[in-house]
């Protein structure tokens, strides 16, 4: 996220990117945290934005993105625009059934880090997989989903068509769910799940700058 969000400041936005709870940390720690303390940190990052700026645009990739799409929920008009990037608000591998008594048993499985398809990246991840917490995200999904309605800001989507960490369900629940009269969704097509790092992320951090220029001048009155 720190490349993407140093393109964006650059252009003269004022950014904020929070340390999730339990990431960037150790595997055990985040197995200790649930969504909600990481939507806690997120909320915090918003209001403090919000004080600060005339309008705030939220940007994520992943389990960010969807606690992205949860503020943009609970905040309606005060969120101007999302972009997401490889958003994850469901998994219909037919495994995840049993997550709920597999993490009883056993608290990790093989990681899932640096699904990227550009040689010599790391996204740092963990090289285990917290099951308590994935478990605790599914509730966050769930959360979301229900409220996909009230989601009606511009929206820019982009998905990697070969990502192997979140298949292409929840893109289509997003696209059917939301009210937004402004979206966009792109196919990332040398990229894979972590595509702020992979070969598209100058596509990503260009298109997204130009979205939110946009959104800037249209609330200013100056779009052509």
């Amino acid at each position: 996220m720190i490349g993407w969000a140093r393109h964006i400041e650059t252009a003269g936005f004022r950014v904020l990117v929070p340390r999730l709870p339990g990431h960037g940390t150790s595997w055990a720690e985040l197995n200790q945290t649930s969504w909600m303390d990481w939507y806690a940190t997120a909320d915090h990052a918003f209001v403090t934005l919000r004080a600060q700026c005339d309008q705030v645009f939220l940007a994520g990739l992943s389990m960010g993105a969807a606690l992205m799409l949860r503020l943009a929920e609970q905040y309606g008009s005060l969120v101007s625009g999302l972009t997401l990037v490889n958003p994850v608000i469901n998994i219909s591998d037919p495994r995840m059934r049993a997550l709920p008594i597999l993490r009883l048993a056993v608290p990790t499985l093989a990681g899932i880090a640096n699904d990227i398809a550009k040689p010599g990246r790391d996204e740092c991840g963990y090289d285990r997989l917290p099951l308590q917490a994935l478990y605790s995200q599914t509730f966050l999904w769930a959360d979301i989903r229900r409220n996909l309605h009230r989601v009606d800001q511009p929206l820019l989507v982009y998905r990697a068509i070969q990502d192997h960490v979140v298949d292409a369900s929840s893109v289509a629940l997003i696209k059917a769910g939301v009210r937004s009269r402004d979206q966009t969704y792109l196919e990332l097509r040398r990229s894979y799940h972590v595509a702020t790092l992979d070969y598209e992320a100058e596509e990503i951090f260009d298109g997204s700058l130009a979205f939110f220029r946009r959104l800037t001048k249209e609330a200013d009155g100056t779009a052509e």
